[in-house]
């Protein structure tokens, strides 16, 4: 898969301690927990020219209800992470491995919705997956933001990369809101639930508009796994992990050479992007990681100015190895 090579920029890691070493022996500026505004019923957020409003949950935030809370408020790097991550220079869409074809599930996506809001007006189908007391919130914050359009220049940029599998959307003088029908919510336990059922959460009639590659043998995976800010608890890095796991081997590994005849399909790529905190956890998770993905850091020409090295958040891109 050369635009996956193309794509990784950085080494490969190799050793889970030099990796820690060169993270966490450089400045990290203090982002404290890194909630943007815990006490807010609703925050205001710019992505990509476009406003948004969140809305929280400090009440639930700090309950003491069994299996966690976090997901009940908006953390400072999910606004950098969705800005990057529709950016049409990120090589996600220049390297076609995010397109309109795209199949996209999400980990942990919390209360926000906010990356499946700026995500899915641009690919076929995001599956957003968490605990069942984010699914109020979470739909609240979709029918929230329905109305919200994407920008003229969005739209051109857009427009120029539609032969690089880019949608056309409505400009900002339309009255259409954006369409929201693509996104799913689903429940995901990492500790108790499966993770092969997921696409059963999809719309059946989606299938009327299967592209050409698609024809053939079912296809259960992703193309795209996304997690921001989930690796926080040392308790739940191996479920977690093993959980990504499960996703990205519901679609079987790229085989070179294989039967032209036959549709291939690129293997599930999984980012994983994370807040830098405890040295321990992130050690712990990288360790464990390293088990059953090939791990890359991307670089900060790839990252840009607010996820970049020093800025106090990571990106790793995975690729699950065959077992």
């Amino acid at each position: 898969m050369d635009q996956i090579i193309n794509l990784l920029a950085n080494e490969e890691v190799i050793d889970v301690d030099e990796e820690s070493f060169l993270l966490f022996a450089q400045d990290i500026p203090s982002n404290n927990l890194g909630m943007i505004n815990p006490r807010a019923p609703a925050v205001e957020i710019s992505i990509n020219g476009n406003e948004y409003t969140i809305h929280q949950s400090p009440s639930l935030l700090s309950s003491h209800r069994a299996g966690g809370t976090t997901g009940a408020v908006l953390w400072k790097i999910t606004p950098l992470f969705a800005e990057w991550i529709t950016n049409l220079s990120n090589p996600l869409w220049t390297n076609a491995i995010l397109s309109h074809t795209s199949t996209v599930a999400e980990l942990g996506t919390g209360i926000s919705a906010l990356v499946a809001l700026v995500l899915a007006s641009s690919v076929r189908h995001y599956i957003a997956t968490d605990q069942e007391y984010v699914r109020k919130l979470f739909r609240t914050n979709l029918d929230a933001n329905a109305s919200v359009s994407v920008s003229s220049s969005d739209n051109k940029s857009r427009a120029k990369g539609k032969s690089k599998g880019f949608k056309s959307s409505k400009s900002k003088s339309s009255s259409t809101a954006r369409p929201l029908d693509n996104i799913s919510f689903t429940t995901l336990d990492w500790e108790t639930d499966q993770a092969a059922s997921l696409k059963e959460c999809m719309d059946p009639d989606e299938a009327h508009g299967q592209y050409e590659e698609d024809k053939g043998e079912e296809d259960k995976g992703f193309d795209l796994l996304l997690s921001c800010d989930c690796v926080y608890n040392e308790a739940l890095v191996a479920p977690f992990v093993r959980t990504c796991a499960e996703i990205c081997r519901l679609r079987p590994a790229y085989v070179a050479g294989s039967d032209e005849s036959r549709p291939r399909r690129s293997p599930t790529v999984c980012i994983i992007a994370q807040q830098q905190r405890s040295p321990d956890v992130f050690e712990a998770w990288l360790r464990e990681t390293m088990r059953e993905f090939r791990v890359w850091r991307l670089s900060d020409d790839v990252l840009g100015e607010g996820l970049k090295s020093g800025s106090g958040y990571l990106v790793h891109l995975l690729l699950v190895r065959d077992k």
